[in-house]
């Protein structure tokens, strides 16, 4: 074993800060709402200058920056569901449902027709239709609920304050009151949401059409969707060259950042650093029932196999944290692909082949967490030089991926999966012990078995 590559000797998470984490790992949520790359650190530098225009103090300030970084935490949360009412991929169904102005019939009328279980057949594009026109109310306001609720709730397992929850709760309320979960109106909604929404508005029209098509969107939507007030002061904002210029300029990150009030900058401690990773991890697992837990378990076996392999302390909680991560790359795939009963073709198998190289540039964001990101993003790769994504052998292959990679099969094979039930564990061991020495590692394989009685599998 002392020849098996091994993670870096002495991580810390000294002079980590909170926001370059949670900014980091929004790239995940990025992906799941069907957005550029940055969508959620373009709109924390929309919606700090308008809450500073507006006069914010800083602790005003402070529960804003955290409301817009964690606006889209529960995004994962309502995609099955998406993709099972439209019978279409939920990442496309979302990014172009940004575009839709709720209070035109005509606009959302066109949404739901093009977006309705597309290539089918006349009888079942039907059906998906009758469904939505009969329910629409009742369906939007649960699709966004769950959203909203689960986002709530990642905000407070954070440990962030009722303010943050709240205003990544009610991100989706309209000025008018034709917003939902509630139908709150006006000055009821938190302001943090009202410029939370504002801010996402802005950043996806300024994506597909520039400053012109941002100015002529809010302007359409003033007074329905936004506080008038909230709209002038973006107007002020929107003077300044410098505003428009950075959305698009790669020091975005940076200056997302340095706009953390400086007084309240949060530095991690492993604790924190310990509930990010398993709040991102239900974050990974909500997107689908079939995945529901399987982070969580891949890190618990995870752990208790370097355990008993005689990992230090120091590199069993990297471990623990990078076994949790492994599949963040998954919010970038479509449930359409994720939860299909039937074989994937080839575009699918290429979309589902992609998730390992997306968790390691997610992770890859977080200065620590570089060598954690090749360990997470190598679960899919074999010691025969065979797995994706880049087919590395066993040579570059480290103790800490050979580990996750026989969790992740283990519980895969032991749980249910879209195209078959759950296999018992005897059999499971079987077909895992196949796969020694070419994809599986003996010596963690060996160690999986030693350690089943602590997995307390049902």
């Amino acid at each position: 074993m002392n020849a098996i590559p091994q993670l870096f000797v002495q991580p810390t998470t000294k002079n980590l800060r909170l926001s370059e984490v949670l900014g980091a790992l929004s790239y995940a949520l990025d992906l799941t709402e069907g957005q550029p790359q940055g969508h959620t650190l373009r709109c924390c530098w929309i919606g700090i200058h308008v809450g500073r225009e507006l006069g914010m103090n800083s602790n005003e300030q402070l529960d804003l920056y955290y409301t817009l970084l964690l606006k889209d935490a529960g995004c994962s949360s309502n995609a099955e569901r998406l993709c099972e009412l439209y019978g279409h991929d939920d990442i496309e169904t979302k990014r172009n449902f940004k575009l839709v102005n709720t209070d035109r019939i005509n606009q959302l009328a066109r949404f739901v027709f093009k977006h309705t279980a597309p290539g089918r057949g006349l009888s079942q594009r039907m059906r998906y239709l009758l469904r939505l026109i009969m329910n629409g109310e009742q369906l939007a306001t649960e699709l966004i609920a769950t959203r909203c609720e689960r986002g709530a709730k990642i905000a407070k397992k954070l440990g962030f304050n009722e303010r943050v929850a709240s205003g990544v709760h009610s991100l989706d309320e309209h000025w008018n009151g034709q917003g939902r979960p509630e139908r709150l109106a006006g000055e009821n909604i938190p302001i943090y949401s009202r410029i939370a929404l504002l801010s996402q508005v802005v950043d996806v029209f300024h994506q597909v059409g520039g400053a012109d098509s941002v100015l002529s969107e809010l302007h359409e939507r003033n007074g329905t969707w936004f506080d008038p007030q909230v709209v002038a002061a973006f107007e002020r904002v929107a003077r300044s060259v410098e505003f428009w210029t950075t959305l698009s300029d790669s020091s975005l990150p940076e200056k997302v950042f340095a706009m953390e009030p400086a007084n309240h900058v949060t530095y991690l401690d492993d604790e924190r650093l310990d509930d990010i990773a398993e709040a991102f991890a239900q974050v990974v697992d909500a997107k689908s029932h079939f995945t529901y837990g399987h982070s969580e378990r891949v890190a618990k076996y995870s752990d208790q196999i370097a355990e008993h392999l005689g990992l230090d302390g120091i590199r069993r909680r990297w471990l623990w944290r990078g076994a949790l991560l492994h599949d963040i790359g998954k919010l970038g795939v479509s449930n359409a692909v994720l939860d299909k009963t039937g074989q994937l073709d080839s575009v699918e198998w290429d979309s589902v082949r992609t998730h390992p190289r997306l968790t390691q540039e997610i992770l890859s964001h977080i200065t620590p967490f570089r060598e954690l990101a090749q360990v997470a993003g190598a679960h899919h790769e074999r010691l025969d030089g065979k797995g994706y994504p880049a087919g590395i052998s066993s040579n570059e292959i480290s103790i800490e991926t050979r580990i996750i990679t026989t969790c992740d099969i283990f519980d895969a094979i032991t749980a249910d999966r879209p195209y078959r039930s759950a296999i018992p564990v005897d059999e499971s061991l079987c077909i895992m012990n196949k796969l020694r020495g070419h994809s599986l590692d003996d010596d963690c394989l060996d160690a999986l078995i030693k350690c089943l009685p602590q997995f307390d599998i049902k």
